[in-house]
């Protein structure tokens, strides 16, 4: 098993539709251990794919009752709001108040390529959101309101981060 690095804001992979996973081989089963053990090291509850540089439709999380995976995820229900001071891993020590679904429901394939559900209110719901947003080409900054938007990306342009954006 390995740790890697987590891509930051301005890399590209970060801005791409990650590519779905047609077979659960050895390779996928490796690439979630890795995935695993660098979510844990970062520290983190989450982690997807692209942030590692893998442009494939893998997530991980663990938000207190173990390690966790969806492969080829979609969100199929969500309901009420919540605002939250969220955080990333691609965009490190930096939080900011998020307005998502307070509750979701995602669907996807574990390792053994069954199909498996996951809900639930607050954290879970908020990281199954965040991850999938990840496999889709969306950072938590596209969720902020436009003039919160604007001032993070500018603070963010300011230390030379995103130049790409």
């Amino acid at each position: 098993m390995a740790i890697f690095p987590i891509r930051t804001f301005g890399d590209p992979v970060l801005r791409s539709t990650a590519t779905a996973v047609d077979v659960i081989d050895e390779s996928i089963e490796r690439l979630v251990e890795d995935m695993i053990e660098t979510m844990y090291a970062a520290p983190g509850v989450g982690l997807a794919a692209p942030q590692i540089g893998i442009s494939k439709a893998v997530a991980v999380f663990d938000v207190g009752d173990g390690a966790e995976v969806l492969i080829n995820p979609e969100i199929i229900e969500t309901r009420d709001e919540w605002t939250f001071e969220e955080g990333c891993l691609s965009v490190p020590d930096r939080y900011w108040p998020i307005e998502r679904p307070g509750w979701a429901r995602a669907r996807g394939l574990n390792l053994d390529g069954e199909e498996v559900e996951y809900e639930g209110d607050e954290l879970l719901g908020r990281v199954l959101q965040h991850e999938i947003d990840h496999l889709h080409g969306i950072l938590l900054i596209e969720r902020l309101e436009k003039n919160d938007r604007k001032a993070a990306l500018r603070d963010l342009r300011n230390e030379g981060l995103g130049l790409l954006q």
